[in-house]
């Protein structure tokens, strides 16, 4: 049988995949996992999606049938759930969204206690605690209580605001809400801080979120920076775990360019632990030669937030994320956070004066091609002699001027050929001939 749990939780078509049934079988089996303590409660939280309201009916009857306290905190932001289960100290979270995906989609992800995801050992033995399916079922005064939690959205703003020391009082910010979790949330702490907030997409209906708007559609941010004539712009996902920007010009700011800004100003302040920056291998190489010429060493690790995540805590650095806008600063959260990034951004405009876009020019992007390949055995072919070969002829043709990246989709039968180089032309001239060997053996 195929893992249940993928990089980010359990995810599917919501009532059919992703079903009540899975959802209630699954919170019992985290409850027997996670619920230590004699009387343990769990945080339950999730995106506007309409199939939430049913995942969530499905969770908190799991976890009360377990024996577990649901406090329920309704419609936020995922970061906030692993804040919420540390600040309530309670034995585990559950976050009902899929993020970005589109709405039909739905998941169930988990935080342990002191809100931290969990590693693969325990949702292995969540899983193996749904096949056992022979526990023990409380009754009478032992069955799990619902519990409403109306200042929850207070406390984990309160918990962003105590993140910046300056006002953004002069700031003017368009914010994406991506019809998402960050709708209500996001533009109050904005506004608290001081900015003038004008918000965008911040009116979920249940089926609207992700629909054209958000993080993976920048376009409409862009027009409607330029027409306020903002400061700057700010793109949430649906569960509010990213935030990529817009200069005033227009101009994109992804995650490699945040990256850089903060990491930049933590090691000015002395506050970037050893003078590393974690980020994955798909990040540009200018974020790369930026930050050594910053005096920043960069460490990588694999495509997804959890392995950014396993590194922070590994060697206690300050500072992570990912090219998509998943920006993890351990000292005021334990995973990514879009709305705190973009606190930090706009407090470091204001802390020097100067425009994003003057910020974000510390990074120089590479030109960037990316070509799938589908194949029939994707290990097999990334480990081929002649693709190896390839790979090697092209590492020699870019030397340090650029790179090249080839590694196996996590997901489907395909390889990823990408390539960064000094010009369009030659990443693709490169990209276009390591993907042609890539085919030829993939037949």
């Amino acid at each position: 049988m195929s893992r249940l749990f993928g990089t980010d939780g359990v995810r599917g078509l919501a009532n059919s995949e992703l079903t009540c049934e899975l959802g209630l079988r699954l919170a019992s089996a985290a409850a027997v996992v996670l619920g230590t303590g004699t009387r343990p409660r769990a945080v339950v939280g999730r995106d506007p999606r309409a199939s939430g309201e049913m995942l969530e009916a499905a969770v908190c009857a799991g976890l009360a049938a377990a024996g577990v306290d649901a406090i329920r905190v309704g419609v936020l932001p995922t970061p906030a759930i692993a804040f919420l289960t540390a600040d309530y100290d309670a034995a585990f979270g559950v976050m009902i969204s899929a993020s970005h995906n589109p709405m039909p989609d739905n998941g169930i992800k988990f935080f342990g206690a002191g809100g931290h995801k969990l590693d693969d050992d325990v949702e292995d033995r969540i899983e193996a605690a749904m096949a056992a399916d022979d526990h023990p079922r409380p009754t009478g005064g032992d069955v799990g209580r619902l519990l409403d939690a109306p200042d929850a959205e207070e406390r984990y703003a309160r918990h962003l605001a105590a993140a910046i020391d300056v006002r953004l009082d002069d700031v003017t910010v368009v914010v994406d809400c991506a019809n998402g979790a960050a709708s209500a949330v996001a533009p109050h702490v904005y506004a608290a801080a001081g900015a003038t907030v004008i918000p965008i997409y911040a009116e979920p209906d249940g089926i609207n979120i992700n629909e054209g708007c958000g993080s993976t559609h920048m376009d409409k941010l862009q027009d409607a920076v330029l027409e306020h004539g903002a400061d700057l712009g700010l793109a949430h996902d649906g569960d509010a775990d990213r935030c990529l920007a817009v200069d005033s010009t227009g101009g994109l700011v992804d995650g490699d360019h945040i990256l850089a800004i903060l990491a930049s100003a933590m090691h000015r302040k002395g506050r970037l632990h050893e003078d590393v920056l974690v980020a994955t291998v798909m990040s540009n190489l200018g974020l790369h030669i930026a930050m050594r010429e910053a005096g920043i060493s960069l460490h990588t690790t694999a495509v997804g937030d959890r392995y950014v995540l396993e590194e922070l805590r590994r060697g206690g650095y300050s500072l992570g994320g990912e090219q998509s806008g998943h920006i993890v600063v351990p000292g005021s959260g334990t995973t990514g956070d879009g709305i705190l990034t973009g606190l930090l951004l706009m407090a470091e405009m204001v802390e020097n004066s100067k425009r994003l876009a003057d910020l974000a020019s510390i990074v120089t992007v590479l030109p960037q091609e990316l070509i799938n390949v589908r194949v029939a055995d994707k290990h097999a072919v990334a480990q081929a002699q002649s693709v190896t070969d390839a790979v090697a002829k092209a590492e020699t043709e870019l030397g340090e001027t650029g790179r090249i990246l080839l590694r196996p989709s996590g997901t489907e039968q395909l390889v990823r050929v990408m390539v960064e180089a000094p010009t369009p032309e030659l990443a693709l001239g490169i990209a276009e001939r390591v993907a042609g060997v890539v085919a030829t053996v993939g037949e």
